[in-house]
């Protein structure tokens, strides 16, 4: 390992996707227009934006010992992602996916299954990949506890921390001390911090209160309004890219976290990596699904050219 690489710690699930017009309400059942299924986990999607952005990835997690895990160590295969990852008895996770035919918002219902197993001991076996990466991160799909000791492991060796704290939850102060980055949507950001975050002036007053209880930056991401980069010095509105029509929201954040992850590790300043993982969301958003919309590296390069 080199100080080059990015190492992510998170789920692996099945997607099943179904587009209709609207949600049932309970009792109902509607007809829908399409169903997919995909891999997905946020750590998973994470890890497959960043290498397919250019970057070394190494991907930590427990996968069961049936189809969707064999077709998650397919893909990891195919994306050149290395596979930190432990067998188990325990049925590989699956998640619901709601995608309005509209709008193309979502709405999800994840059960992490043999991911939501990782420990102590998953961090412990890996720990010198976690210590002489690049970058590392992670979310709140597995144990908090886990995710916890992992980003303070990194922080102490020096590696640059990133916590995407999703799904929202609440969160000991402690573990804020072990972000350099913390990377919450709106609602994330609202629930973290009791602010509601509407506009730039709210999103960076929800950035102070994370900056007051340890981490170093914050970047908060704001949808079709692109993202909020905060830290000690000053903030930074990043704008969103517009790279088609938009088909499909789910996964996008992923796809600027694995941007914004593999920017960072290659050298890239903060504001430069925030724009890049706009960039990398930007184009994921113009194709259905999670990880098979994450673009190359060479169609990212292509979109900021044109928004130089």
């Amino acid at each position: 390992m080199t100080r080059s690489e990015i190492v992510i710690m998170g789920i692996y699930v099945a997607d099943l996707a179904f587009k209709a017009k609207r949600m049932p309400i309970m009792g109902e059942t509607i007809l829908g227009s399409n169903f997919a299924m995909g891999p997905g986990g946020k750590g998973s999607n994470q890890s497959v934006a960043a290498a397919r952005a250019g970057g070394k990835v190494s991907f930590i997690s427990r996968l069961g010992r049936d189809a969707f895990g064999e077709n998650a160590r397919t893909m990891y295969k195919a994306d050149g992602i290395r596979m930190c990852i432990a067998d188990t008895d325990v049925a590989t996770g699956a998640a619901f996916i709601f995608v309005s035919e509209e709008t193309g918002d979502n709405a999800i219902i994840v059960t992490p299954g043999a991911a939501g197993t990782l420990s102590k001991a998953d961090v412990d076996e890996h720990a010198t990949a976690i210590k002489s990466g690049a970058v590392f991160m992670t979310q709140l799909e597995q144990p908090i506890t886990v995710a916890a000791y992992a980003l303070a492991m990194a922080k102490r060796a020096g590696t640059t921390t990133i916590l995407n704290p999703a799904p929202a939850a609440a969160l000991e102060d402690s573990i804020y001390q072990s972000c350099d980055y913390i990377t919450p949507n709106e609602s994330e950001a609202a629930l973290l911090t009791g602010i509601k975050v509407k506009d730039l002036a709210s999103a960076r007053a929800a950035a102070n209160v994370f900056l007051e209880k340890g981490v170093g930056t914050a970047l908060i991401t704001l949808g079709e309004n692109g993202a909020l980069l905060q830290s000690r010095k000053g903030s930074t509105h990043i704008a969103a890219f517009k790279a088609g029509k938009v088909v499909d929201t789910t996964g996008a954040g992923d796809a600027f976290n694995g941007g914004f992850a593999a920017a960072l590790a290659k050298g890239a300043s903060p504001i430069e990596a925030a724009r890049f993982g706009s960039a990398v969301a930007g184009i994921s958003v113009t194709r259905p699904g999670t990880a098979p919309s994450m673009p190359h590296l060479y169609e990212v390069e292509a979109l900021l050219k044109t928004h130089a």
